[in-house]
């Protein structure tokens, strides 16, 4: 999910929830963990009459993010390279 978000300002649950492939349930528990974490915000609005959801990493979401995937280069060393 995380992937997903990192190139955009924010995204709406269902973009999300397609784009990642899991159910409302599983993503709504991801989004929750992440938020209490501190790595992404919830935005709750509407679009017409229809209740709409929007999730933003957070600058901290972002900065962890990039350390995650320093981690992961060095575990897998230079290989592809």
């Amino acid at each position: 999910m995380m992937a997903a978000l990192m190139p955009l300002d924010k995204a709406e649950f269902g973009f999300v929830r397609d784009l990642v492939e899991v159910t409302d349930s599983v993503l709504s528990k991801q989004v929750a963990a992440l938020e209490d974490a501190g790595y992404v915000e919830v935005h709750k609005g509407r679009v017409g009459r229809r209740p709409r959801t929007w999730i933003a990493v957070t600058a901290e979401g972002r900065t962890a993010y990039q350390r995650h995937l320093a981690a992961l280069r060095a575990i897998a060393g230079d290989w592809g390279q």
